[in-house]
């Protein structure tokens, strides 16, 4: 009897372990197919992000029939999205059609200086007020300051004569009106073309800007078509400069690009480029990026809207 006892609790023992295995197994293959699930969802639905829009790649149509086309926009699945101005609006009715569209804007292209309408050059406060009642976090300049000397030099002429004096001077102004515009709580940031890349001596206007600007003041947002068409490597330069880039322009250019700093691209739809997304996108946001913005550039395949659909389908499949 003593021995049929213990070989019970021996029999009960041997179970329980069992048991415990069997449940410990179960746990680790659940976590490990929870893992695997993870990794095989879209880029953006496992971080959490937004698919953004700037919305210069609408057009001139977008100002005529702004709630149209954001309830569009929308309807493609876009987000957030990034001003080009104010679109012949004043804040007020910018931020009530993005409520409507159930949009948000966080980023706004304001002008280094304009005769009217926004810009670093005009009243700081007034700007910072005016983009706090759209929503917007980040101010970007979208293009250099044109020096004066250059008088009616256009941005492609302005691009070629650019020195590197002109270049330190873009700089200290982009730390002098950052200063002011984060005391109000919105950043300040810069946006690339292709001729910041051209050669000035033994650097380019893209690496004075980088070490010039303070980088608790000045943000810089990577247009990755434009560094491509520059025949550069954006990942080279996430790598040297993490943290810096903290916005995107998911932009994408054909193979026939031939590299140049004159603005000059053969644009498509992402995704259907040359630029390896699946590689950068986890890339840029390992350096820090968190807004990411399609654009793109005429001419166009399809109706502008119809190309926004085509990268706004890529990018929400996308595995990366």
């Amino acid at each position: 009897m003593r021995s049929t006892a213990c070989d019970t609790r021996a029999s009960a023992a041997d179970l329980s372990r069992r048991g415990l295995l069997a449940a410990g197994a179960a746990a680790l293959g659940a976590a490990y197919g929870g893992l695997a699930n993870a990794a095989e969802k879209p880029f953006f639905q496992r971080r959490d992000l937004p698919v953004g829009i700037q919305l210069y790649t609408l057009g001139p149509d977008l100002q005529k029939d702004l709630d149209a086309q954001l309830a569009t926009v929308a309807k493609i699945g876009f987000k957030s999205v990034e001003l080009a101005g104010y679109l012949g609006r004043t804040p007020a009715e910018l931020r009530a059609a993005f409520d409507k569209a159930g949009l948000v804007c966080r980023s706004a292209h304001i002008a280094p200086k304009a005769a009217s309408g926004p810009s670093f050059s005009g009243d700081l406060a007034k700007l910072a007020d005016e983009l706090q009642v759209i929503g917007v976090k980040a101010a970007i300049m979208p293009i250099l300051y044109i020096p004066d000397r250059l008088g009616g030099a256009d941005l492609r002429q302005a691009g070629a004569q650019m020195t590197a004096d002109d270049w330190k001077w873009n700089a200290d102004f982009l730390n002098e009106k950052a200063a002011v515009l984060k005391k109000a709580g919105i950043v300040s940031g810069y946006h690339n073309h292709n001729f910041e890349f051209a050669p000035l001596g033994d650097t380019t206007g893209m690496e004075i800007l980088l070490k010039g600007t303070d980088p608790n003041l000045v943000t810089f947002e990577m247009d990755v078509g434009w560094v491509t068409a520059a025949g550069k490597d954006p990942f080279a330069l996430l790598k040297a400069h993490p943290h810096r880039f903290t916005q995107m322009h998911v932009k994408d250019i054909k193979p026939t690009t031939k590299a140049n700093f004159e603005l000059r691209q053969d644009p498509t739809e992402v995704g259907s480029g040359m630029i390896d997304w699946k590689r950068l996108l986890p890339a840029a946001y390992a350096a820090g990026v968190r807004g990411f913005y399609v654009e793109q550039e005429p001419p166009f395949a399809h109706s502008r809207l119809e190309s926004a659909k085509i990268s706004f389908d890529y990018l929400a499949k996308v595995v990366a």
